[in-house]
């Protein structure tokens, strides 16, 4: 198998990414893809994104322009501008310009601001004599071309520093002394490695084992039951005609278990393509035979991991009140549900933090429990809740939505911060909010964790 990514960038920064990365590997493949104008960005990803596993941009700003238009999906790096970069820029310009006793000009996106002061410090070098020029990734070239030219035709700067190609081409042609800044051949090498490790990562993560379990509840429709034994049969023969079309184009082998129950293996790859289709053919056996479908998908290294996780899910599809019964349970323990949908939302059944497992442990509380409440408030985007609102949204009751956050508030991992009166006769609800937020800090590092496996 050979990895193909696209490096895009000016022209000199593409010959010299090349230059560098042709023999990093052997099932590696890298190919220029190079613009004059940064605005041009947009157009090469979607010329050429069906032909590439990933994209190497050049620096931050050909990236930071990328961003919006890269779908979640994509592999991507960029060769990072390090501190060297702007040593040896200022080495250049020193011997032209001392810059002990001038000042000069020097733009750099926003994403590399901090990078660029620690530099500074760290090398003892008054940047308070610098005309800085913090710029997003969304401004126009000429605006820092505009920027230069001003300070250095005024005879504030006697010389620019530029981290854009473009800028740097352009002030060249006005005759400015302008100096460029680079990337060490050591951070080029570096990023195109990480993209060849994201690559083979995410090869081996599509080639996981994923089993669905798909149970149509059968045995307890009545008209089903209550005709002859050859009712349940064509009923079973209708669901197989479904699934064996999903069962298809997912490579996957179709195991009968009996009584509506039936088991797909494939990989995690296929599975993850075909959930348009799987949605499609559960919403048409529900439809044909007027039963409830539940879908557990299981994915892990190993048949039997596969199978725990499925298993796991399947149980947790049951339980949904909704229409959306697809579940999936990830190797690295986070649970997404209404997969596949517009609305679709994950949470973590694990917590590496001791001091909370000690908390909802003394609530009797389960970390799956709080780790779903956390990210629906995250994903309804809730500044207050009701337990009615939770009650809903996670299939449970009022009384047990109420007995959860009164147990939440007794341990200060939840407050009441006000009232709101009902339409009818009744108490006030009260209104309730999560005090801390832990999610989004472990699921990154599962997410890191996982990578690296």
């Amino acid at each position: 198998m050979t990895y193909r990514f696209g490096i895009v960038g000016p022209l000199p920064s593409v010959e010299r990414i090349l230059n560098l990365t042709q023999h990093l590997a052997d099932d590696v493949e890298f190919v220029a893809m190079v613009y004059n104008h940064p605005r041009e960005i947009p157009q090469i990803l979607e010329q050429y994104r069906s032909t590439v596993k990933g994209w190497l941009f050049s620096g931050p700003i050909p990236l930071s322009v990328a961003s919006p238009f890269l779908k979640e999906d994509e592999l991507t790096a960029y060769c990072k501008p390090a501190g060297s970069g702007l040593y040896k820029a200022l080495l250049q310009m020193n011997k032209d310009y001392p810059i002990q006793d001038q000042r000069y000009s020097i733009d750099i996106i926003r994403s590399e601001d901090l990078d660029m002061h620690e530099s500074f410090a760290e090398a003892e070098l008054p940047i308070d004599q610098v005309y800085l020029n913090i710029f997003e990734g969304s401004d126009e070239p000429e605006t820092l071309i505009q920027f230069h030219m001003d300070k250095w035709t005024s005879g504030q700067s006697v010389a620019a520093v530029t981290c854009m190609h473009f800028v740097y081409a352009a002030l060249q042609k006005q005759g400015v002394p302008v100096y460029r800044l680079t990337t060490s051949s050591q951070d080029i090498r570096q990023a195109a490695k990480l993209l060849i490790q994201q690559a083979r990562s995410s090869y081996f993560k599509d080639t996981q084992i994923g089993i669905h379990m798909i149970e149509a509840d059968l045995l307890n429709h009545r008209s089903l039951t209550e005709s002859t034994s050859y009712g349940l049969q064509y009923a079973e023969l209708r669901i197989k005609t479904v699934l064996l079309p999903l069962c298809e184009h997912m490579d996957g082998v179709l195991v009968d278990k009996g009584n509506g129950r039936y088991q797909i293996f494939s990989t995690r790859g296929a599975i993850e393509r075909e959930l348009s289709r799987l949605h499609h053919s559960i919403e048409q056996i529900a439809l044909e035979i007027e039963v409830e479908v539940s879908v557990g998908i299981g994915y892990g290294d190993t048949a039997l991991a596969a199978e725990n996780h499925a298993l796991r899910a399947l149980q947790q599809s049951k339980q949904q009140e909704s229409s959306s019964r697809i579940i999936i349970v990830q190797d690295n323990g986070v649970i997404r549900e209404a997969v596949g949908q517009i609305e679709e939302w994950s949470y973590s059944s694990r917590s590496l933090d001791r001091a909370l497992l000690s908390q909802l442990n003394e609530a009797n509380i389960s970390v799956k429990t709080y780790k779903k409440i956390e990210a629906l408030t995250q994903r309804m985007n809730w500044d207050g809740f009701t337990t009615a609102q939770l009650a809903q949204h996670l299939s449970m009751t009022v009384r047990n939505a109420q007995r959860i956050m009164s147990s939440l508030c007794q341990i200060k991992l939840a407050e009441i911060e006000g009232e709101e009166l009902q339409a009818l006769r009744g108490r006030p609800r009260k209104i309730y909010r999560l005090t801390q937020v832990h999610s989004s800090s472990e699921a990154s590092l599962e997410q890191t964790k996982h990578s690296l496996d």
